[in-house]
């Protein structure tokens, strides 16, 4: 069903020029902006105004509307790329709105017609032109993208760059061949990120481009560690004497930044930086979207040097090759143009006859246009590959492969589907596209100089995609900043290593600093809090990191071991050579008077009370733990029993066995001192496994002794049985105590009192000693004092209850016979007489 166009078309006709129009096999609409439209009044019916307005020429329209000619012609003079195929085109001038919409319906009006046709399906459907190049505005290709992608005709945008039309599933016949706003927005954050400026302010044209580019970039700079101070929007259509401008650029400057982002088109951009100018802004950056970064309108606002340093995002630069042909290629269709201006002829185009449009007009325009500068050479080249783009992808769709191509029909699906598959190389420039239609190419990073008389711009760095890559010399960039270095943008410094961020508003990026404090650190990936370090780590305040603990116990090479370890030996090496001896003399009175055979008894139970001093040094077991307090105090136990035993059998003799015998004949007949013996070294065996089996001494590391260090250690507990183990122990030695006292007037071959009084009296001390200081030394240090408490108290008992009894067997021997303990005994008794 045909529907009827929905524009009316203008009126009057004109002979076909080949500027506008061109006959073909195949053929290609052209949408350039060559005039800008003029504010009309409302119209009763959707008339098309006119766009030929010499006084609202643009040049930069222009010149792309003969890119792509020049693309034609040199793709039809090809005899590898579509051999035997004629390209054909009709260039359309977007002045305005309705002006776009016109040549859209003009390009989808079916073939040989004037009629855009409604068919059930795409499929079969053959508009006038295969493929469309253009437009140049986001703003006309979003209406543009939505029709064409109705009828899935191809259509490749050279200078629309709004991220949004990416979206497959809105715009599914659009590609372009400059690279979305997506990337430059990447461009710009890994710019920003860079140089460390972490505080800027977000400037953006009131239209879809700097919309959706600066909501694109406050999403991703407010994810990362940047902040947006201020955002603003520039009106439009507003010069430089606005109200809205003068206050935009006053909450410019009390936000009080160094580095502004300007994502605009230069149609905003020109008169913002004349306020800029005129409000005297000075000393910042400016980093500037591709759209007007190197505009030549902006440059030339009087005064623009003294704004600062101005970086800007720019696409890949073009090959010169290509342009210099296409200027050689210019000059020659200049010079043709004045000579069929100057014929009679000149109505007699190459294209032959044929209707004009309103749109295709375009008085003078060679003699209007302008030399190309450097934003023309870049949307030049863009629109070049677009068309060789759409060749190659009829190249392929034809069958040219063979050399010779099949004109057959040409569905614009089919189409499509070629072009969103060509991968080929055009001086040295790699054109394909994504899966969203997005050519996969990157910008040239370029900041202004006016170091020369003339403006000029220098190539700093380079974006990458594929993966996203930022390049950048520094040492190019002429900065504004008197000592010629980048300039810092920050709310707040930074803080010192190992300081969390406080914040202090909304902003991330204002705070202030507090120091981590001890046993927590600062994690780069987390700059707003300390986090603690694990049980088995350190760190002193204000650390980046945590330090493993330091694991401390008593070892066997420190020195303080070896200080302990040599008495032990040389006590337990004493304790044998005693035993040797003793056994070599025990038949003499002096062993015999000590105890006999239980002499050897008390022996082994102190080297047995030594040895468990071993279980301190090392890295703690579970067996050496368990074995500490059960075999010094049963040990301990058997010499003290021994000891009390030896005491009670002498006083017996001598003060009880008068009065009343019959004990003494029953202790001995009994076995008393063996039972007496066994059945309280049976007694501590018991509490001590009672204490083992209620709380038992395990290994346990230590974390709150330092921060530096784990105390490796055997758990001390003071329960209730182990004090009853250490009681037990004490009741002992105070009954040995009064024994021995009681001994005290005794014939002094048996009187060890003062020796044994003293010796009891020592070991008393270090016990109190080490149970006094047990709470101040944890570690190495209170294994040390527990090995030099015991060693006092071994030495101490070994020392006044054998040496003595040694030194006479070996230096006094006639003080070890019988008749001398007889005299003893006779003088004890005789002073008894006497009292």
């Amino acid at each position: 069903m045909p529907l009827p166009a929905l524009l009316c078309l203008c009126a009057a006709a004109a002979a076909a020029s080949s500027s506008f129009t061109s006959r073909g096999d195949y053929r290609l609409a052209g949408l350039f902006q060559m005039h800008n439209s003029a504010p009309r009044a409302a119209a009763a019916r959707p008339l098309v105004d006119g766009c030929d307005n010499t006084a609202a020429f643009k040049s930069h329209g222009y010149c792309l509307s003969q890119a792509m000619r020049f693309a034609v012609e040199e793709i039809n003079n090809s005899s590898t790329l579509l051999p035997n195929v004629t390209l054909g085109y009709d260039i359309h001038d977007t002045c305005s709105e309705p002006a776009s919409l016109h040549a859209t319906l003009r390009a989808l009006a079916r073939k040989g017609g004037r009629e855009v046709e409604v068919l059930p399906t795409f499929r079969r459907y053959e508009p006038e032109a295969v493929a469309i190049i253009g437009p140049d505005s986001t703003r006309l290709a979003v209406t543009t993208a939505a029709i064409l992608g109705i009828f899935l005709v191809p259509e490749i945008s050279y200078e629309a760059s709004l991220a949004t039309l990416s979206l497959k599933r809105l715009y599914p016949s659009f590609l372009r061949t400059i690279p979305s706003d997506r990337q430059q927005v990447k461009a710009i954050f890994l710019l920003l990120q860079q140089f460390g400026w972490t505080w800027v302010a977000l400037l953006g044209s009131d239209n879809a481009y700097g919309r959706d580019g600066l909501d694109a970039l406050h999403k991703l700079l407010t994810t990362s560690d940047m902040c947006v101070a201020y955002q603003g929007i520039i009106p439009v259509n507003k010069d430089a004497s606005s109200p809205e401008l003068h206050n935009l650029v006053r909450i410019l400057t009390d936000t009080r930044v160094n580095v502004t982002v300007v994502f605009s088109n230069r149609q905003s951009a020109r008169p913002f930086f004349e306020v800029v100018v005129q409000r005297n802004v000075t000393g910042m950056v400016w980093v500037g979207s591709e759209d007007w970064s190197l505009a030549q309108t902006i440059w030339q606002v009087p005064g623009i040097q003294n704004i600062g340093s101005v970086i800007g995002m720019s696409v890949e630069n073009t090959e010169s090759p290509m342009l210099e042909r296409f200027e050689s290629w210019k000059m020659a269709e200049e010079s043709a143009a004045a000579e069929r201006a100057g014929s009679p002829e000149a109505g007699g185009g190459a294209g032959g006859s044929a209707q004009l449009y309103c749109t295709q007009r375009c008085t003078g325009c060679h003699l209007l246009a302008t030399a190309p500068n450097m934003y023309d050479a870049q949307a030049s080249f863009n629109v070049y590959s677009a068309v060789y783009a759409v060749a190659h992808g009829l190249h392929d769709l034809l069958g040219c492969a063979s050399g010779a191509c099949s004109k057959g029909k040409v569905y614009p699906w089919q189409l499509l589907q070629k072009i969103k598959q060509v991968n080929f190389t055009l001086y040295k420039s790699r054109i394909s596209f994504d899966a969203n239609g997005d050519i996969c190419k990157g910008y040239d990073i370029v900041t202004w100089d006016w170091s020369s008389p003339s403006w000029a711009f220098n190539v700093i760095g380079t974006f990458r995609v594929n993966p996203d890559r930022l390049s950048i010399d520094q040492g190019k960039i002429p900065w504004h900043t008197k000592d010629r270095q980048a300039p810092t943008s920050v709310c707040s410094e930074a803080c010192q290593p190992g300081e969390k961020r406080l914040q202090q508003s909304r902003h991330r990026c204002c705070f202030s600093c507090v120091a981590c404090p001890s046993g927590t650190f600062l994690n780069r990936s987390d700059l707003y809090g300390c986090q603690s370090c694990r049980v088995e780590e350190w760190a002193p305040e204000r650390s980046e990191a945590c330090f493993n603990r330091t694991t401390e116990f008593l070892s066997w090479s420190e020195p303080i071991s070896w200080a302990l370890l040599i008495p032990t030996i040389l006590l337990m090496l004493l304790m044998a050579g005693l035993a040797v001896l003793f056994a070599l003399n025990a038949s003499t009175p002096v062993v015999k008077s000590a105890g006999g055979k239980m002499c050897f008894l008390m022996l082994g139970s102190l080297a047995c009370a030594c040895s468990s001093l071993f279980c301190y040094f090392g890295e703690p077991t579970r067996q050496a733990c368990l074995l500490q307090l059960p075999l010094f105090a049963i040990s301990f136990t058997v010499f003290l029993l021994c000891v009390a035993t030896r005491s009670f059998q002498i006083v017996c003799i001598f003060k009880l066995n008068a009065r009343w015998p019959a004990l003494y004949e029953a202790w001995l007949r009994h076995r008393g001192p063996v039972l007496f013996v066994a059945t309280g070294t049976a007694a501590q065996a018991v509490l001590c496994l009672a204490a083992e089996a209620t709380s038992p001494s395990v290994p346990h590391r230590d974390y709150s002794v330092a921060a530096e260090r784990v105390v490796l250690e055997c758990t001390s507990s003071v329960g209730a049985s182990r004090m009853v183990v250490i009681a037990y122990t004490v009741l002992l030695s105070v009954c040995c105590f009064v024994l021995s006292y009681m001994g005290k007037d005794l014939p002094a071959s048996y009187n060890e009192a003062k020796c044994l009084t003293c010796s009891l009296f020592l070991h008393l001390a270090c016990a109190a000693a080490v149970l006094c200081t047990q709470g101040a030394f944890r570690g190495r240090e209170a294994a040390a004092v527990q090995v030099l408490g015991a060693l006092c108290t071994l030495g101490a008992l070994l020392g006044g209850y054998f040496l003595p009894k040694a030194f006479v067997i070996l230096l006094r021997p006639r003080l070890n016979t019988p008749e001398h303990f007889q005299m003893a005994i006779q003088s004890y008794t005789r002073r008894l007489a006497e009292a």
